[in-house]
């Protein structure tokens, strides 16, 4: 009590309170003579853990006042709110047992609020020391539960928990709930085992040393279950980049162990903190995020191993920065792309954090690269793999997606076997070549000349011929469509053949005018060499194709042919006659000579005829005489002239009336004997007698033909014709009774 006395004169003070169950005065034993004010102020640092000694106690009211009773104004701190002054009933009794030990200051550390839940158990990590130094212990240690300080009787009230005198060295029993753990010199830890609910509340800690005592007091919170693990994130999430992430629970206590576990993997370090400034376990766990995590929980969980079971759990939402992932090209035509089709992409993506600002795309010659979409009109055959980038403030490209455009088969070509040149006789192999196609199934054809040939990738000539020389083209076609090859020209080389003589003019040429010979030919390479040969196979010496006769003559007419030569052999021509016809001149000439000759001829027949008549004469005047028995008889020759035939084109004659075609009748008449009485008249008469009935007289006929002989220029006729030929039949009939046998035929041969 004279500590309380010396501070009786002292100016009044104020003091402060941290709301947490304990205050600190300044020149607090002036407090006796003025009302307390306890103000909502914040303790520093250094004073945290202080308990205080407590002498006097003055009921609250809602106001702060002034030493003396009076209220305080505006420029007066203001008092603490209701909840908070039940807080500070507490720490204000303590106080004034501080004012009333005064003279003896301790310090005590242990936290100020321990948790729990009904059936575990609460550890109570405590240190003290005393400010005078060494030397001091404790004597008892007594625990109250949600105390209270008697102003009359100047103690404290309330349910006492634990009680023992600390000077003996007996270890408290271990079947009692609150156990000592603790000795008489700097540790004052606790162990309640178990915890109910309703041992919530206020907890003091009221130890005396000799003369001094000293009231501590913490906060107990009980719950009726494990309250929920707090998790800590102290970092912003960045994909790929290590972070540790911790779950702490206010709990800890040696008796009741528990776990905390995770939902994702990664590495785990726990740690459990009994100190005077806190009591929790904790779980660290570092991984290495991925994009996947982002938006997914992260849960820890108390574990209880001994009843295999969660008490409590705390799950949060991860949050993990991360470039776009995914990215995506996506085609959204529906139906298999065709060259010259127009496509559309879209770039999709399944996370990112933060969101999608800007796409990029890769490909050249489309249009607006910069939004989601994109649009390629009349894509190529050849189009490149398509990708696209999304950007947050990281970027991320899609894998590149082919576009797989159909198109027709590409670069078709033929390729020969041999390459070199192709001789006629020999094996050639053709065969269809072509780069790429989409669809892959593909048919062959070949045409020639543009006409369809065969199916097929291959052509083959065991042996080629000239006449398979030609235009070949060569034509793939699969679903998409068909491509034609260039054309090749396939040119067959070969020796010279059929070869031919054509003249111009074909049909002759008159003499004086020209005449050209054409050595025609089937040759490749063409003939370098021709030789020209008459019909008597004479060499004419001319090497030329063509063969000029200017000016033609008479003795060019004749048969002509030809040799032809390249670098693969020769061949000739049969033989081609040329006719040559007289000019007008010529034909002139000839027919001149012709007229002439006919004419000497014609003369000369009359002359012949006149001779052969006299000579006719004589001799029936001889016959007469001669016949004894008057069988004399005369020949009357009968003509019957025709008009002469029109001459034939391009010939040469003349007109004979000697030698014209005519029939001679010849009436043969044998005269009558001494006792007939008729006579026949002359030979020469146009007239002959009655012949009497009785005579049975023969007539003979003479029939005479003339050749009609042509005479062509140049030209022997290929049949003679017959010469006419007289036949004369003479039959010699006498008087009375004759023999029937005959007598004579003679054969009397004319020609002219």
């Amino acid at each position: 009590m004279d500590g309380w006395k010396k501070g009786r004169s002292a100016s009044p003070t104020w003091c402060w309170a941290d709301g947490r169950g304990m205050a600190y005065p300044e020149k607090a034993h002036e407090l006796l003579e003025f009302p307390i004010l306890l103000c909502n102020q914040s303790l520093f640092s250094g004073d945290q853990g202080k308990g205080v000694g407590i002498g006097a106690q003055e009921e609250l009211s809602g106001r702060c006042q002034r030493p003396g009773g009076s209220k305080t104004n505006s420029s007066w701190p203001r008092l603490l709110p209701r909840h908070s002054t039940m807080h500070l009933l507490g720490p204000s009794l303590l106080l004034l047992e501080y004012l009333a030990f005064s003279d003896s200051a301790w310090n005590f550390r242990h936290p100020k609020t321990l948790y729990a839940w009904d059936g575990a158990c609460v550890w109570i990590p405590c240190t003290y020391s005393s400010v005078k130094g060494g030397g001091h212990t404790l004597d008892n240690l007594t625990v109250y539960h949600n105390f209270t300080y008697d102003k009359k009787t100047k103690h404290y009230n309330g349910t006492i928990l634990y009680n023992k005198s600390l000077k003996t060295k007996e270890s408290t029993p271990s079947q009692e709930r609150v156990q000592f753990l603790g000795n008489n010199r700097n540790n004052c830890t606790l162990l309640i085992n178990p915890v109910k609910v309703n041992d919530s509340g206020l907890l003091g800690l009221r130890v005396t040393s000799g003369t001094d005592k000293w009231m501590a007091s913490l906060n107990l919170s009980i719950s009726e279950s494990a309250p929920q693990p707090h998790i800590e994130l102290h970092q912003e999430i960045r994909e790929d980049q290590e972070v540790t992430v911790t779950c702490s629970l206010n709990f800890a206590c040696r008796d009741y162990q528990v776990h905390l576990q995770w939902s994702l993997e990664g590495s785990v370090t726990t740690s459990t903190i009994l100190s005077p400034e806190r009591v929790a376990t904790q779980s660290h766990l570092s991984f290495q995020p991925k994009w996947t995590h982002d938006g997914k929980n992260l849960t820890c969980q108390l574990w209880d191993p001994m009843k295999q079971r969660i008490l409590s759990e705390k799950t949060v939402l991860l949050e993990v920065k991360h470039p776009p992932k995914g990215v995506t090209t996506v085609i959204q035509n529906p139906t298999p792309i065709r060259e010259g089709d127009s496509v559309t992409l879209s770039c999709t993506f399944n996370s990112s954090n933060p969101r999608v600002t800007r796409y990029n795309w890769n490909s050249p010659g489309s249009q607006d690269h910069t939004s989601q979409k994109l649009t390629i009109q009349k894509v190529t055959w050849d189009a490149q793999p398509v990708k696209c980038e999304a950007c947050n403030q990281w970027c991320s490209w899609s894998p590149s997606v082919n576009l797989n455009v159909l198109y027709a088969p590409r670069d078709v070509n033929i390729q020969i076997s041999p390459n070199t040149e192709i001789q006629s006789e020999k094996r050639v192999l053709l065969q269809c070549q072509y780069s790429s196609s989409r669809p892959a199934d593909v048919h062959f054809f070949w045409k020639k000349d543009g006409s369809l040939l065969k199916e097929g990738k291959t052509l083959t000539f065991g042996q080629i011929f000239p006449e398979d020389s030609g235009t070949y083209h060569c034509l793939v076609n699969n679903s998409i469509g068909q491509t034609s090859s260039k054309a090749y020209e396939l040119q067959v080389l070969y020796a010279p053949r059929r070869l031919r003589v054509s003249i111009s003019p074909k049909d002759g040429v008159v003499e004086g005018k020209t005449a050209v010979l054409t050595c025609e030919s089937d040759a490749n390479p063409p003939i370098s060499h021709y030789d020209w040969f008459d019909g008597k196979n004479q060499d004419l010496h001319y090497y030329g194709q063509m063969l000029r006769l200017e000016p033609v003559k008479l003795q060019h007419a004749g048969s002509y042919w030809c040799r032809g030569t390249n670098r693969l052999g020769q061949s000739q021509s049969p033989p081609t006659t040329l006719t040559v016809y007289y000019s007008a001149a010529t034909i002139s000439r000839r027919a001149a000579l012709g007229v002439g000759f006919c004419l000497a001829i014609f003369l000369l027949a009359i002359w012949g005829v006149k001779l052969q008549r006299s000579w006719k004469r004589i001799q029936r005047q001889q016959g007469l005489q001669e016949s004894s028995s008057g069988q004399s008889f005369f020949v009357r020759n009968l003509k019957a002239r025709r008009t002469p035939q029109a001459e034939r084109p391009a010939s040469l004659g003349c007109y004979n009336p000697v030698m014209e075609d005519a029939v001679s009748y010849a009436t043969l008449s044998f005269p009558l004997g001494e006792t007939d009485t008729r006579r026949l008249r002359d030979a020469g008469s146009s007239e002959m007698r009655e012949i009497p009935p009785s005579r049975d007289d023969r007539v003979t006929y003479a029939v005479v033909q003339n050749c009609q002989a042509a005479d062509y220029e140049n030209v022997t006729p290929e049949v003679l014709d017959d010469e006419g030929i007289h036949y004369s039949e003479l039959v010699h009939f006498g008087n009375g009774k004759r023999a029937l046998a005959q007598e004579g035929v003679e054969y009397v041969t004319l020609k002219h």
